[in-house]
């Protein structure tokens, strides 16, 4: 596997072709670029969304280009903080072109459910998203490895068509 951070790990979202696929198995994340607006979250205040401005550009021009970014968040039912949160942002995330479902965690075999997140590019490239120990995002563990490139794929495939998509999403009564 390569490491590849900053720049070279943005490269991939730029590169892909065709597909993007992530798929997002914590309940929550503590990385410093999302604690203030977190904060703001919890604290009932307002939000300009400055910190995820990058982010919904980058798939705004993709997704213009033909590159299909779908989003698949594995989440325990009742929600946490942050998973709240999350559901509160998702529309930023949609309306710049992602896809996103939900699956309730308790409607996953522990078998199925990989223990690291992912980023697939194009079928052909996995990268598995590494974090430091304070939580920061450090790049990612990059693979064109086709036996790994297929279980990531299978994985995806079989845990997305059970998913939610988020229109249709209520936490309150997926818990039943």
């Amino acid at each position: 596997m390569l490491h590849l951070a900053g720049d070279e790990f943005r490269d991939l979202f730029r590169t892909c072709r065709n597909t993007a696929f992530h798929i997002e198995v914590q309940d929550s994340y503590s990385t410093p670029e999302e604690s203030g607006p977190f904060r703001k979250f919890l604290a009932g205040q307002p939000d300009d969304f400055q910190w995820l401005r990058s982010w919904l550009d980058l798939v705004r021009e993709r997704t213009q280009h033909g590159v299909s970014f779908t989003r698949l968040r594995v989440v325990t039912v009742p929600h946490v903080d942050y998973v709240r949160w999350s559901l509160a942002v998702s529309p930023l995330n949609i309306e710049a072109g992602e896809q996103i479902r939900l699956l309730p965690r308790h409607a996953v075999d522990g078998e199925e459910l990989p223990t690291d997140d992912y980023w697939m590019f194009d079928e052909n490239t996995v990268a598995f998203t590494l974090f430091d120990p304070r939580g920061a995002a450090s790049g990612a563990a990059v693979t064109t490895d086709p036996v790994i490139v297929r279980r990531c794929a299978s994985v995806r495939d079989s845990l997305w068509s059970r998913a939610v998509p988020y229109a249709e999403y209520d936490g309150a009564t997926v818990a039943t």
